[in-house]
Order: C-alpha cells, then sequence, then structure tokens
C-alpha cells in the first residue's frame, strides 16, 4: 500500500494519547485538517511534534500579518529547499487564501505582480530584497527551514496519491475547500500551554515578547536536545560544520562530508552523518544512510535525531537571515549552489 512515510510508524488521531492528543486535536481546529503527515511523522517524538506545531501556528497561522504574505514566505524558503511535499502544500494553502494567480505563478517559477509579494518571494528564497519583515514572516521562514528538513528526510513528495497535487486542477479545488479555515485570523498564543513544561531556549530578539518567539525558543530546545544521542566528537562536527555553512546546498556525491567525519571516531560516524545529511541536505537521505545509525533505535530517537540536524540548521540560518537589520539587503551567498 502506498505511503507518505518513510521510516517512522505514526501515532495515528484515534490511538494518541496526552500531548500528541491535544496537538492533533488543536491542529484539526486551527488547520482544519485532523491528518496532516508532517506532524503523523513526528509524533513519536511528542515534544517535537508540539514545539513544531507551536512554530507553525504562532508564526503562519496567528497574528497579524496577511496569511497570504506569509504563505509566500513559507512556499519561497520550501522552493529554496527543494522540498516538493511542502512547495505542493503551500502552493494549495496560497490558493486557499483566495489568489490563485499569485500561487500559480509562483509554482511556475514566476514573479509575482505584487512588488510586496515579489520582493518577500526574493527575501524567502535568496536572504536579500528591501522588504518590510516581522516577527512573524522570520518565524515562518525559520520554522519551514526545520519542516522542510523533516519533510524531506522522513516523507516521500507525494503530498497526494499518485501525486495528484501535480494537477493544477487538484490544487485549485484542494485550495477552496480549505478557503473557510485559511482565512480565520486566529488569536496568537494558543498552543503555547502545550509546549509551558518543556524545555526552552532564550526567546531570539526578533521575537521577545511575542508568541512566535516563544514557540521558537521551545523549537530550538526541542531539536538541541536530540544530540544527546550522539557521542561529544560526532555532536561537535555536526555543530562545527554547520556553523561554518553559507546556506548554500552541497555539492553532489557524498564526499563533502569526508572532512567533517574525518576526527569522529568510526562507531559514531554513522550518526554524524545521518544529522548533517538532515541538516544540510535532507533530500539525500537513504534507506542505508538510516540503516546504518538506526539498528534497534526506536522511531522516537530517529525523529529526534534528524530534528537535531534541522534545528541545528534552523538556528545557523537564523544567524544568515537576521545578520543585516532583519533581512533587508542580506549577502547575496544563498540557497542556491549546484547539486540536488
Amino acid at each position: 500500500m502506498e505511503t507518505q512515510f518513510r521510516y517512522v510508524t505514526p501515532v495515528q488521531p484515534q490511538a494518541a494519547t496526552g500531548r500528541v492528543a491535544q496537538v492533533y486535536a488543536q491542529l484539526a481546529d486551527d488547520f482544519g485538517m485532523a491528518r496532516m503527515a508532517v506532524f503523523l511523522t513526528l509524533s513519536p517524538a511528542p515534544d517535537v511534534l508540539a514545539a513544531t506545531w507551536a512554530a507553525l501556528r504562532e508564526s503562519l497561522l496567528a497574528g497579524t500579518a496577511s496569511r497570504t504574505a506569509k504563505e509566500v514566505v513559507a512556499l519561497g524558503v520550501s522552493m529554496a529547499n527543494r522540498c516538493p511535499f511542502c512547495v505542493a502544500a503551500h502552493t494549495t494553502l496560497l490558493h486557499a487564501t483566495g489568489d490563485h494567480r499569485l500561487a500559480e505563478t509562483i509554482a511556475a517559477g514566476g514573479t509575482p505582480d505584487d512588488p510586496e509579494h515579489a520582493a518577500l518571494l526574493a527575501w524567502a528564497t535568496s536572504r536579500r530584497g528591501a522588504v518590510e519583515i516581522g516577527p512573524e514572516h522570520i518565524g515562518t521562514a525559520l520554522t519551514f527551514h526545520f519542516i522542510n528538513r523533516m519533510a524531506s528526510a522522513l516523507l516521500t513528495e507525494n503530498l497526494l496519491p499518485a501525486n495528484l497535487q501535480k494537477s493544477r486542477l487538484v490544487r485549485s479545488v484542494g485550495g477552496r475547500v480549505m478557503a473557510r479555515t485559511v482565512r480565520r485570523r486566529l488569536t496568537p498564543g494558543a498552543s503555547l500551554p502545550l509546549v509551558a513544561d518543556l524545555p526552552a531556549r532564550p526567546e531570539p530578539a526578533w521575537g521577545a515578547g511575542k508568541a512566535a518567539g516563544a514557540a521558537y525558543a521551545a523549537l530550538r530546545a526541542a531539536g538541541a536536545a536530540g544530540g544527546e544521542l550522539l557521542g561529544d566528537a560526532a555532536r561537535g562536527a555536526v555543530a562545527d560544520t554547520v556553523a561554518a555553512w553559507e546556506g548554500e546546498h552541497p555539492p553532489m556525491g557524498g564526499a563533502w562530508l569526508d572532512a567533517p567525519l574525518a576526527e569522529v571516531p568510526a562507531g559514531e560516524r554513522a550518526g554524524a552523518r545521518l544529522a548533517l545529511l538532515a541538516g544540510l541536505a535532507p533530500y539525500r537521505v537513504t534507506d542505508a544512510d538510516v540503516a546504518a545509525w538506526r539498528g534497534s533505535r526506536p522511531d522516537e530517537d530517529l525523529v529526534r535525531l534528524c530534528a537535531f540536524g534541522a534545528a541545528s540548521a534552523m538556528e545557523r540560518m537564523e544567524t544568515l537571515i537576521t545578520a543585516s537589520g532583519h533581512g533587508d539587503a542580506l549577502p547575496a551567498r544563498a540557497l542556491s549552489g549546484d547539486g540536488s
């Protein structure tokens, strides 16, 4: 039977309890969908699931900034990260905002007619461009730098069976079905009780005192906790490599991993390799990469290790994005390197 899930058996909504059940319930109310593959695949690690949902809700769904503008950011980041699953999802969600032409223009690689949307798309895809960026835009961009990586590593690219999401008609119809929910204005902060008892990093300067900032702080902490699955040498290799990364896609092949892994003990290399792939090239995670590290480890550990790599890259992107006035006239280096 065709499935979207590559390596994880998710907790099904009817079997969910505790924090997982609470997230699923809020997801259904606020997103309008009881089953979303990205969140289902995170469900073996309830803290990662809750923090990811909180970050998405408080940046993309809630607040005062235009939902259409934030969907442009989510779609632009997903395109830059080469995440077909998320590109299809957010093309459909742009349809749901009512701007069907905008959705298909971006999906086709074009430039939006509206100057603000064009500037936001340029910023999301290249970290460049003079555009007014607020906490919700930054939170949306960073959340999708995390979600794209988790989706690419743990899901197939098929948002719908038989790749039906490639049909413009299907995307348009799907958007109309979701229109009422997408166009609602949600009150910020409703997801924060789901992560209130979890560890959190300090709120970022760009989101201090905002629900989006508090949710991002929880996601950073949940992702960082996955590093505990690695030894010190492996964890250090991941940290050092990501800290030197400028946002580009790694070159083809696996030679780019040789130097970072050279000083890692043999028994730790598989974990470091998988975390680096999840962070810097998640679309290249293979069955062999997962099997080499996983052994008899449970689904929860796999989600946590991938989350560590994804969150490491997300935090590095935060540094790059906020390096010059929250995205205004940012450096030219971008997510546009060679390789695929």
